[in-house]
């Protein structure tokens, strides 16, 4: 379908589609209502502060197919319109946001909120050939840029997200937690906005030193603790070893494999999923 086409369908979507089945418990009913939760989604907060209306005709097109995914998701029943429809206002400051710490610390290690000197460091981490190699492709300075944006947006919406992750005062990394807002072809991950993805991503120098198990297992505690959140997954592809053993070391189980639809075809799409229930591994105990 050409570009054109599915901008149409963009609008035959919000404008037609999602009104028209509109049903009772949805909290919202007219066409720019939708408009405004599916492209906050698209771009991680309020869509004008990113992409200059009309956003149908100017959305770049990874964006747009993001809002359209979500948006059937939310016409077959399986994103929850409520869910998303608080994180839209919490980003416009129309309900209150959760309270969220500062930071999180085990001894020298700290997962904090973004700062705006977090950036560069986050850039290079991002252009490094060896960090990226199991990612589609190294993220340019305005991508990493967007994306630490992205992250540090999470918290308002969710009262989580991935921080950023410093030791010994210097920045490293960063790991946490998301929710999964696009459809995964998984069990879970086919019902935006209710299956938390577990993350992290470490610069070079930092990597075989425990970091990224450290970080991880206190976001869980965060998570499970003030959060209430029990059941996370984590995923990857299925050639990155040491990631891998970071969800072993966590307790993670496997749970299968499956096609990353956001990656091209090649030998990074294929990836392994795994799984980590906190109230499973307490009844056990």
């Amino acid at each position: 379908m050409s570009e054109a086409a599915r901008r149409a369908y963009w609008r035959d979507l919000v404008e037609r589609r999602l009104p028209e089945a509109a049903r009772p418990g949805w909290p919202v009913r007219l066409d720019h209502c939708f408009a405004r939760i599916l492209l906050d989604h698209a771009c991680g907060g309020p869509w004008r502060d990113h992409v200059r209306p009309p956003a149908y005709a100017t959305l770049p097109l990874d964006q747009l197919e993001a809002a359209i995914a979500l948006g059937e998701a939310v016409l077959a029943g399986h994103a929850d319109l409520a869910l998303l429809n608080r994180r839209s206002l919490a980003w416009r400051g129309k309900v209150a946001a959760a309270a969220v710490p500062e930071f999180l610390e085990d001894g020298d290690l700290i997962l904090r909120r973004w700062h705006p000197e977090d950036t560069a460091p986050f850039a290079a981490l991002n252009a490094d050939a060896a960090v990226m190699a199991h990612f589609p492709r190294p993220r340019t300075e305005a991508e990493s840029v967007a994306e630490a944006g992205r992250f540090d947006r999470r918290f308002v919406a969710d009262g989580f997200g991935p921080w950023a992750l410093a030791q010994g005062g210097r920045f490293i990394g960063c790991a946490g937690a998301m929710r999964i807002l696009q459809p995964l072809p998984f069990p879970g991950g086919d019902r935006p906005g209710t299956t938390v993805e577990l993350t992290w991503r470490l610069a070079r120098e930092a990597w075989g030193r425990g970091f990224a198990t450290r970080a991880a297992r206190l976001a869980l505690a965060d998570l499970a603790g003030r959060c209430e959140i029990r059941a996370v997954v984590a995923y990857t592809a299925a050639g990155n070893a040491r990631s891998r053993a970071v969800m072993e070391r966590l307790g993670m189980a496997p749970a299968g494999t499956f096609p990353h639809p956001a990656v091209p075809e090649g030998p990074l799409r294929d990836h392994v999923l795994y799984r980590l229930d906190c109230a499973d591994r307490e009844d056990a105990a």
